[in-house]
């Protein structure tokens, strides 16, 4: 609980940060034209950082789970972990997490804002500013649904080598790879579906709700710029 926390908090703070770098850097107007690359490198870039906070928690959680009487919490774990495998016990699952992780989160945020564009734009019947809180929310939760089932599909590979990683140790990624077989690495995709489906909405559902309770600014999704509107009607006119 306190890994994920950390890595949530990370996650999301971290891509509000590099969101609005990189559009300073690329410029409104193509900010807007690149607006799905954008939100893959901001997703990419926070998620590179909230892993490194959340895998010494995921290894010990992991060797806790699938070794019974290895130890039973987490006080117990980690001066053990240490003491086996030192500082690298903790980070030796790091770059299949990363390639987990990293995929997952920029599914996960490029497809939500994406689908939150296309919702506005094709099935919602007004604009999200002629909407309610609830209405927003609504769309908000149907998004990280679509965003999650996404996201699980393109992440259980690496999620299904790093429970087994973390399994045998001394074993490595290539190894473990090879064991399981391309049909393996997809065993329990289904209902991993579901589970991730529904815990990207929520997510995205609470860090929404709590960003309309706050008031906090929340552009509107795709939005091209006055700027650039009027350079594309100008050169229609012409």
């Amino acid at each position: 609980l306190v890994g994920y926390s950390m890595q949530g908090l990370g996650k999301f703070g971290f891509y509000e940060v590099f969101k609005n770098i990189y559009s300073k850097m690329l410029g409104e107007e193509n900010a807007y034209l690149w607006r799905t690359s954008l939100y893959l490198a901001a997703s990419a870039s926070a998620e590179f950082f909230a892993d490194i906070m959340l895998c010494p928690m995921e290894a010990v959680k992991v060797r806790v789970q699938t070794q019974p009487g290895w130890a039973t919490t987490l006080r117990e774990g980690v001066p053990r972990m240490y003491a086996e495998e030192g500082l690298w016990g903790f980070y030796k699952g790091i770059t299949p997490l990363w390639g987990r992780q990293i995929p997952y989160t920029m599914m996960k945020f490029a497809c939500f804002e994406r689908t939150v564009e296309l919702l506005y734009k094709h099935v919602v019947p007004k604009p999200r500013s002629d909407c309610s809180k609830s209405e927003q929310l609504v769309v908000t939760f149907a998004a990280g649904y679509i965003a999650g089932v996404f996201c699980a599909i393109v992440s259980h590979p690496a999620d299904t080598i790093v429970s087994k990683l973390n399994k045998a140790p001394g074993s490595s990624v290539m190894e473990i790879g090879r064991s399981l077989g391309w049909m393996g690495m997809w065993g329990g995709l289904g209902p991993r579906i579901i589970m991730i489906g529904t815990l990207t909405a929520l997510q995205w559902f609470i860090y929404d709700g709590v960003k309309v309770t706050l008031r906090l600014p929340r552009p509107p999704a795709g939005e091209m710029p006055e700027s650039l509107r009027k350079k594309l009607e100008a050169k229609q006119q012409s």
